[in-house]
């Protein structure tokens, strides 16, 4: 077991904790429409960290309000990543609490540098040097230029993690923020070893507005629910994922046949997976 993982010290003292993926973003939905046009970059016109909710984003948030707010133990405390899609989404759930999200740059979703804004088939055109360097490292380790590889996110949330201990004893914690961010915890938490975050990463979609659950079971967190979406399921607003890496590799193959599938579904899912979640 991984030191830091299930059993550290700090994963104990909360009764709870539930980590929120965002709803839909603007940037979830041109990155959909980026690949299904086969471009190379999303048309966007914000800031990452200034991408707000889409309406059906918006519609997805306030489901999950009406949710908690009708269902009980409640949360006690509501964290928040700064970026607007988490926050904006933090908000209207906690506000159906009386709660004021409290907001941690820890929380924010990884940093992809020089790829930002592009596409797995942009990443390949114009910087066909760093894909095949992504390749050869795997992108839990990789870090692109000016970015932050899965490693680097990983230390940010151990941090939060002891600082939640330490504030939160005892308490339901609630934390919004983005899809390489959950997975972190999960490595902290459940002391993951690569392949097998990974394979999660590669196979379970996370949805938007999912709830990731632990509780505290004798001394440590256990986790209950991953990337649950009952809430959704039972409303009349749409489920919104990205595709799992084998569903992005058959959108690739018919957009781009020189380029080698594997690594073009894989470049697409580290874009598609981050930069807009």
């Amino acid at each position: 077991m991984a030191i830091g993982g299930s059993g550290a010290p700090w994963a104990a003292h909360m009764q709870e904790l539930v980590l929120v993926r965002h709803g839909e973003s603007l940037g979830n939905v041109a990155d959909a429409q980026a690949r299904d046009r086969g471009e190379a970059r999303l048309e966007l016109d914000t800031r990452d960290p200034d991408t707000p909710l889409s309406e059906r984003g918006e519609q997805q948030a306030h489901v999950l309000a009406r949710h908690v707010a009708s269902t009980s133990p409640r949360p006690d405390v509501v964290l928040s990543s700064p970026y607007a899609r988490a926050a904006m989404t933090a908000r209207i759930v906690a506000g159906a609490l009386d709660l004021e999200p409290l907001l941690d740059e820890r929380l924010r979703e990884r940093d992809l540098g020089i790829f930002d804004g592009l596409t797995g088939l942009g990443i390949r055109e114009h910087h066909p040097e760093e894909a095949e360097r992504r390749a050869r490292l795997g992108k839990f380790y990789y870090r692109p230029p000016g970015g932050e590889s899965w490693t680097d996110v990983a230390l940010r949330v151990r941090d939060v993690l002891r600082d939640l201990a330490q504030l939160y004893a005892d308490q339901r914690v609630w934390v919004f923020t983005h899809q390489a961010v959950i997975m972190s915890f999960r490595l902290a938490l459940e002391g993951l070893d690569e392949a097998t975050l990974l394979d999660v990463d590669r196979t379970q979609p996370l949805a938007n507005c999912s709830l990731t659950r632990y509780r505290r079971e004798g001394e440590a967190l256990q986790l209950a629910a991953f990337a649950d979406t009952a809430h959704l399921d039972t409303s009349e607003v749409e489920t919104t994922h990205e595709d799992t890496a084998a569903e992005a590799s058959d959108r690739s193959a018919t957009h781009d046949h020189e380029l080698r599938p594997e690594l073009h579904h894989e470049l697409h899912a580290e874009l598609h997976g981050e930069r807009t979640t």
